[in-house]
């Protein structure tokens, strides 16, 4: 049997939905943000980051309920997103502060594994758009993890981090209102 002929579950369209008007919110603000200063669009990217992080693992968790397909990974991904989410927005400014090349490797790490997760799920029948995703988070995390140590790496990361939340949002959109009318 191979991988593309099992049949998995796609999670509801209405939580797609919210989770890519999240990522295009997030993509705009990182972009066109009114922050005049480096600082200030660092600050907003690491609390932006860790609410991203810690609604989409909690949205994981939740997706668990109608779709048990590939629950081990889903779970995994759901605990480590709420965690990594819940340690940036207690810890903003130390997150932001002291480990700026650390925080850069656990997202070209976490981009990674939620890259090979989508492809994964891609192939099982979820859709050409959790491929698309997974391709560009596993390009994202790559590049990430290949430059962590560069000065520079997290101020960088706000431009690729605006354009993937822009773009995977709006492919989520589109796969979800897709999903609805099927």
């Amino acid at each position: 049997m191979s991988a593309t002929s099992l049949e998995t579950k796609q999670r509801p369209w209405w939580l797609s939905l919210i989770i890519g008007i999240f990522a295009v919110i997030i993509g705009a603000v990182l972009l066109w943000s009114p922050a005049k200063t480096k600082v200030d669009t660092w600050f907003l990217l690491i609390s932006l980051l860790g609410l991203y992080w810690l609604v989409t693992g909690i949205f994981d968790l939740v997706g668990l309920f109608t779709d048990r397909t590939a629950w081990g990974w889903k779970l995994f991904m759901g605990i480590i997103s709420i965690v990594a989410g819940a340690y940036i927005l207690m810890y903003p400014i130390a997150s932001g502060l002291a480990l700026p090349r650390i925080m850069v490797l656990v997202l070209g790490i976490w981009g990674l594994l939620q890259g090979i997760v989508m492809l994964i799920m891609a192939f099982r029948g979820g859709g050409w758009a959790a491929g698309i995703l997974g391709v560009l988070a596993i390009i994202f995390g790559g590049i990430l993890v290949a430059n962590y140590s560069m000065p520079g790496a997290g101020l960088s990361l706000i431009w690729a981090a605006a354009l993937f939340a822009l773009i995977g949002g709006v492919v989520m959109i589109f796969q979800s209102l897709r999903g609805r009318s099927a």
